[in-house]
């Protein structure tokens, strides 16, 4: 066992004593002796911190604690005089009392036994599993992952020597390292922590054992340091590596991460415009990213996509509200129908109102039609045309209540047209009773409204 030398000990103590020892008789003013069990107390930790420095084994270590123990339990029963205070004299701390010295010494040798005990098979356990941790949870390079395959190959080859038993990496490692799973080399590890635990060695019979696996486990996570990982690469060489340059031809627009761009939004490739838009930090490609995410629409709307743009609705991006109702993402609805509340600000209200009715969901009628009689002017258009777009039955009632009612005649328009879009005959007798009106929009929308219901006449015999 490797037994920490703490003679760094003796020298502060021994001081510590001949200060006590000088402070030891009366006070100035005749006052009570210190206690001679201080002094006694003083002699034993000496010997306990002599022991210490002497300790070769986890028994003698427990040996030591075992008298700390004791020293400290007869601390407790040590009671001090008090001291009495005369008027003027000052309250400034004239440092630790005697009992306080050697509770820090006490505390100080416990320090010092810790420090000598081990290191055991568990500590080799910990740390291979770091290790693994590491090897698992980093993304390598083409370059880094043969480089990380030699370094657990090295390891359990060491290992294998240590504990005179033989490892392998079952399965191809190469491919496990490339895709983030690590999983044959991961395996071969925890194969080693395994081993290591049914050797059940000891901190003294089994010293040397112990070191030179932890030497081996060092030696590891060197190489698994100096394995080139994703994160080491420049942004440029991540999308070379990832294939988004491979659609470039004879290109002309400047910078080529956009005429990639433009190539992957017309290809229907997803994975490589949201590539673009997590690596590519510019406030330039990050407009162009969401630009084509807003073009793609319905073609966009993977699961990884949404999950994105859901993360950026999160923080009220306008942006990425409009693509969530371009995609019709009905996974948005929950967290969109709260930005229709009268409280927000009006754009906010307008551009989420409008997503909402192109997602075409049933959930978000009522929240909608709340704003046709309490939103904004300039909001209760967009309610209307978005309860349009959903063409949901039950929103005939509230809008025929805005025709009715409503002064806003963009507002009755939209009501209108909403009816249209809905379009059973109950909603078009309801928009086509409006064709007087003085209102152009509103007139217009009547008369298409009676023109439909012309065509659905069936006709006589």
């Amino acid at each position: 066992m490797d037994v920490t030398q703490i003679s760094r000990y003796m020298s502060e103590d021994a001081d510590a004593g001949e200060d006590a020892d000088a402070a030891e008789g009366t006070d100035a003013d005749g006052g009570e002796e210190e206690p001679e069990l201080i002094g006694e107390l003083r002699e034993r930790l000496d010997d306990v911190e002599a022991a210490l420095e002497a300790a070769e084994t986890e028994d003698d270590l427990d040996d030591v604690e075992a008298d700390l123990d004791g020293v400290e339990s007869d601390l407790d029963d040590v009671e001090l005089p008090e001291e009495e205070g005369e008027e003027g004299d000052d309250d400034e701390d004239d440092g630790p009392s005697p009992v306080e010295e050697l509770e820090d010494r006490i505390a100080d040798l416990r320090d010092g036994i810790e420090n000598a005990r081990g290191p055991y098979g568990e500590d080799v356990v910990d740390a291979v599993s770091g290790a693994r941790s590491t090897l698992s949870s980093t993304r390598w390079t083409e370059d880094g992952v043969p480089e990380v395959e030699a370094a657990v190959s090295a390891f359990l080859e060491a290992v294998g020597e240590a504990l005179d038993a033989s490892f392998e990496i079952d399965g191809d490692a190469e491919t496990d390292a490339e895709e983030g799973s690590g999983g044959a080399l991961v395996a071969a590890l925890q194969s080693v922590e395994g081993a290591v635990e049914d050797a059940g060695l000891d901190a003294d019979e089994d010293a040397e054992t112990i070191a030179s696996l932890l030497e081996a486990v060092e030696e590891l996570e060197a190489g698994l340091e100096d394995a080139e990982e994703w994160s080491d690469l420049e942004v440029r060489d991540q999308l070379a590596a990832e294939g988004y340059y491979d659609v470039l031809g004879h290109y002309k627009d400047f910078p080529v991460e956009w005429s990639a761009l433009k190539e992957h939004e017309m290809r229907g490739n997803v994975d490589m415009v949201l590539l673009a838009f997590d690596s590519l930090q510019s406030d330039y490609m990050e407009e162009h990213c969401l630009e084509a995410l807003e073009r793609m629409g319905r073609t966009a709307a993977t699961d990884e996509a949404i999950e994105e743009m859901l993360g950026l609705a999160n923080r009220r991006n306008h942006d990425a509200i409009r693509i969530l109702g371009k995609m019709r993402a009905t996974e948005a609805v929950d967290t969109l129908v709260e930005y229709v509340e009268p409280d927000n600000d009006t754009k906010l209200q307008k551009v989420t109102l409008k997503a909402l009715g192109e997602i075409g969901s049933r959930e978000a009628v009522q929240p909608i039609a709340n704003h046709l009689a309490a939103g904004e002017a300039d909001v209760r258009p967009v309610a209307a045309r978005a309860l349009g777009l959903i063409g949901d039955t039950r929103a005939i009632q509230p809008l025929s209540e805005t025709l009715e009612t409503d002064d806003d005649d963009t507002t009755r328009a939209a009501a209108a047209w909403a009816l249209r879009q809905i379009g059973t005959r109950e909603a078009l007798e309801i928009a086509a009773e409006y064709d007087d009106e003085r209102s152009f929009l509103l007139q217009t929308e009547a008369e298409k409204a009676q023109a439909t219901l012309g065509d659905e006449a069936e006709p006589t015999a």
